[in-house]
């Protein structure tokens, strides 16, 4: 056979492997989405979540699963202007149908429990790692553990149950609720997250989340989380951590190994009074720990201190810390995302029940987004195999696109039609890595204000 026509054939055979691949991951996500509807219309799913046993029983225009897929739209305009252009899409009509009122969606949505989007995502979370060949740093799924504060509706009920707290320009106290979430970094998959009154601390709402943590998995931690019973409770479970320590507050061993000017050293960390009782409260062991700590330098010389449990100094050399712990970022980022993208302080309703419902329903949806967007990645590497910089999604316009689009999934039958347009539209927004570029943190940002009155139109 001619050397153009063995060619000609090679090009070929890999089209169609192309295709047949591209195929498999869309059968996959495919999956997800019908995996996601037969769970929110089982009849036990529906019992386990509904507030009152007489929710949820006769047919109407807003039965269970469909009060579910509404909530997990992104909503951000009013919740009439949501509801006619959600029932556009169901009926496939040209322009948005009042076919729901925004009362009767109100009434509707008091019988939904927001345990309904936790129990989903856990579940989604658990498919998704069977079902896709995850990305790992040295065998161990990098998971960051991370909290935050959103600012609540000013509303008596919101305020009792969250608390408050008093900042210098204001006129009075400011309900604050804290949040909490455990995020695979490499894999940008939400594993837990909690919304929670401000008075709980960001070690007690990690852990929580330790109790999705699995065998190899590495949590890495900021420094208002390292404690004896908190490294504890993490090797407990057969797992490891890396975690930054507050030079400025911590013992005296921390103090010594920087007089000593080593880079590295393994101690044993003896638990103090408290830390036995929190143990012991936990039902934790107490025997001293041995902890790696290490010295690193950052490129502004700034000096960060790691207290890690891979003290096997061969398998993991000391160079590879300062780029691990860097690989938390992504967290930090997600919150930015959480909170000007998705505007996750945006509610829509004034009541306990109405902040959960939302919260959760949103982070399910990004979750979502970031399961659909996995398979396209290796798509935009070699999209831009020839450019100077690294690119990756676009995850601003990702969560754009899924709005409206994403609940199509739901309620059309051509899925993987859906799926394929979607990734098309992950594949053609891109944004450039670049290494060295630096934004310093505003520690006093002007805070938006969402306001019910004044709802934007989209």
């Amino acid at each position: 056979m001619p050397i153009i026509n063995c060619k000609i054939a090679w090009r070929r055979k890999c089209q169609i492997l192309t295709q047949i691949i591209a195929s498999r991951k869309c059968n996959i996500c495919a999956t997800i989405i019908i995996f996601i509807k037969q769970i929110i219309t089982d009849n036990n799913f529906i019992k386990r979540h509904k507030i009152s046993k007489t929710d949820f029983i006769r047919k109407r225009s807003l039965p269970f699963s469909t009060v579910f897929i509404f909530l997990i739209n992104l909503l951000k305009s009013s919740i009439q202007n949501e509801l006619d252009k959600f029932f556009k899409n169901i009926n496939q009509t040209d322009v948005p149908v009042r076919e729901v009122t925004a009362s009767a969606f109100c009434q509707a949505r008091k019988k939904l429990n927001y345990t309904a989007f936790t129990e989903l995502l856990h579940k989604c979370v658990e498919l998704f790692y069977k079902l896709f060949p995850i990305k790992r740093w040295h065998g161990f799924r990098l998971l960051a553990v991370d909290g935050s504060t959103v600012q609540l509706p000013k509303e008596k009920e919101i305020e009792q149950h969250f608390g408050s707290w008093h900042p210098a320009k204001s006129n009075g106290p400011c309900p604050m609720a804290r949040v909490s979430q455990m995020f695979d970094v490499l894999n940008h998959i939400t594993i837990d997250t909690i919304i929670s009154p401000k008075k709980e601390g960001e070690r007690s709402l990690a852990a929580k989340h330790f109790e999705y943590i699995n065998e190899h998995d590495l949590v890495l931690s900021d420094r208002g989380y390292p404690a004896f019973w908190y490294f504890q409770l993490i090797v407990n479970k057969g797992d490891n951590y890396c975690a930054r320590l507050p030079i400025e507050r911590w013992n005296v061993i921390l103090k010594d190994f920087l007089a000593s000017k080593l880079k590295e050293t393994i101690i044993e960390l003896k638990p103090s009074y408290l830390a036995i009782k929190e143990c012991e409260k936990l039902g934790l062991p107490t025997t001293p720990l041995k902890v790696r700590l290490l010295l690193i330098e950052l490129d502004d010389g700034e000096i960060e201190v790691l207290a890690t449990s891979l003290i096997d100094c061969n398998l993991y050399p000391y160079e590879l810390f300062k780029d691990l712990y860097f690989k938390r970022w992504p967290v930090e980022e997600d919150y930015k995302w959480f909170k000007s993208r998705i505007e996750i302080a945006n509610f829509t309703g004034k009541s306990v029940l109405v902040v959960q419902q939302d919260f959760y329903a949103r982070v399910f949806m990004a979750n979502l987004t970031s399961m659909l967007a996995f398979s396209v990645h290796d798509e935009i590497v070699k999209k831009h195999e020839n450019s100077k910089l690294e690119y990756k999604i676009n995850w601003t316009q990702a969560l754009a696109k899924m709005k409206e689009s994403g609940v199509l999934l739901f309620i059309r039958n051509n899925i993987i039609d859906i799926i394929k347009k979607l990734w098309k539209l992950f594949i053609s927004d891109n944004s450039a890595v670049r290494p060295d570029r630096k934004f310093p943190r505003k520690y006093n940002p002007n805070s938006r204000k969402y306001y019910f009155a004044y709802k934007p139109i989209s």
